[in-house]
């Protein structure tokens, strides 16, 4: 929940998520649960019961990042954790009415990425107000966590993944995995996959392939070296 990228292929998207998240808080392997009357597959945080990450049936994609514009201070308790808030905008008949009309306040600040229908948005919540951000699907684009980046460290990120891009004129979802495992792999405080003092890691990597009605949701749990993989066509 902490790095995302989405890379435009020729028509075909791929998006990939790393959680870093605090080890003691692991999640459930991917499968399909239904959430409002409609199937959807994604890995369930085992204390909250929400997701980083969800894909529908209908192809819609929604990842979560811990954060908005910059880090804030922790209050002491919020009133219902961000990742049920991704279950929620998942499974609505319009992502975007939801978000227009769904109660925020007492939530921690975060933001979503939400593609559907070749078209990407960026949705965010700084625990004041809400801001609505569709971006030009035919880009590519990285985002770091600013709870746990600072802006140097999200700029410096932002230019490694440029780079990457600028030298794989085709990006296959084989080389995203790749770049999510061992980008700037000697730093493991700000690297793609990150280890702070054996406290804070990177615990998986969850990526989406979207290729016209096709579907395919791979996951990788770091900790316990498994790997899952599931495809289907969009409805």
């Amino acid at each position: 929940m902490c790095t995302v990228t989405f890379i435009n292929s020729n028509g075909k998207y791929i998006i990939t998520s790393n959680r870093d998240e605090m080890i003691a808080r692991p999640a459930l392997e991917p499968r399909k649960y239904f959430v409002n009357g409609q199937q959807v597959f994604y890995p369930k945080d085992s204390k909250a019961g929400g997701t980083w990450y969800a894909v529908s049936e209908k192809g819609r994609v929604v990842v979560l990042l811990n954060g908005a514009e910059e880090r804030l201070a922790r209050k002491a308790a919020y009133r219902m954790s961000r990742g049920l808030i991704v279950l929620e905008l998942i499974s609505a008949a319009s992502v975007l009415q939801s978000w227009r009309n769904i109660n925020l306040n007492e939530i921690e600040s975060f933001t979503l990425v939400v593609f559907e229908a070749d078209t990407l948005y960026q949705l965010q919540w700084n625990e004041v107000s809400k801001s609505e951000t569709e971006l030009d699907a035919a880009k590519n684009y990285i985002w770091s966590s600013a709870t746990l980046y600072p802006k140097a460290v999200r700029e410096q990120r932002a230019e490694w993944f440029a780079r990457f891009v600028k030298s794989n004129p085709v990006i296959t979802e084989s080389e995203m995995m790749t770049f999510h495992h061992y980008a700037e792999n000697e730093d493991c405080e700000n690297g793609l996959v990150i280890n702070r003092d054996n406290i804070l890691k990177t615990l998986s990597i969850t990526q989406t392939i979207i290729q016209q009605q096709k579907v395919t949701l791979n996951h990788e749990d770091l900790t316990a070296n498994q790997q899952f993989t599931n495809t289907f066509i969009s409805v």
